[in-house]
């Protein structure tokens, strides 16, 4: 019986083992030596163009593919809006606010919005 038991745990394990030296990784190989490098992580990413300070309005809504609408400002000296539709639970949609400070119409500054929704109050 033990016999039994011990080919069977053997033929289990070779198996095993055959079965992954076989089969292809899944996992992300290395480039080889003097070959072209990997894409960095942010290079991989749908939205790869960062918000920049000194950046135009026209470069913000590209690089964050919203419109931006204007709140509040004299020219030149506006602050806008964007909503990012960055997913959610799949039950209920989720929009963060975006605002962002251009300050002589180059972006100064930005602030997210993860505030609650004020109308359910």
């Amino acid at each position: 019986m033990k016999a039994q038991g011990r080919i069977m745990k053997r033929s289990v394990i070779a198996s095993l083992l055959a079965a992954a030296t076989t089969s292809a990784a899944l996992a992300e190989r290395l480039p080889p030596f003097g070959g072209p490098a990997a894409p960095t992580f942010t290079a991989t990413l749908s939205n790869n163009t960062p918000l920049v300070f000194g950046m135009g309005v026209e470069d913000a809504q590209r690089a964050l593919g919203t419109p931006l609408t204007y709140v509040s400002g004299r020219p030149g000296h506006e602050v806008f809006l964007t909503f990012r539709d960055i997913g959610g639970s799949g039950l209920f949609p989720h929009h963060d606010r975006l605002y962002l400070q251009f300050r002589k119409g180059r972006l100064a500054g930005w602030k997210a919005d993860w505030g609650e929704n004020w109308m359910w109050r």
